[in-house]
């Protein structure tokens, strides 16, 4: 996979992340086909790059409760 250049992306904060700021997952839907997520806590820290279609698969997934607890 090629290298994005991630210095001006807008990232936003996934509605599953909790308030007391745990489990904060932000994405970016500026590099479609692709979908970089990172953690929030950690702004400079790693980021995943995913496909655009098996992010979504893997988000209906969790909105349908296919994951288990």
């Amino acid at each position: 996979m090629r290298s994005i250049d991630l210095t001006a992306a807008s990232w936003r904060k996934s509605s599953h992340s909790n308030q007391d700021g745990g489990a904060c997952l932000e994405v970016s839907d500026d590099f479609a086909p692709a979908v970089p997520v990172r953690d929030s806590k950690v702004p400079d820290g790693p980021v995943l790059v995913f496909p655009a279609p098996g992010w979504s698969s893997f988000v209906s997934a969790v909105r349908d409760g296919q994951l288990g607890d």
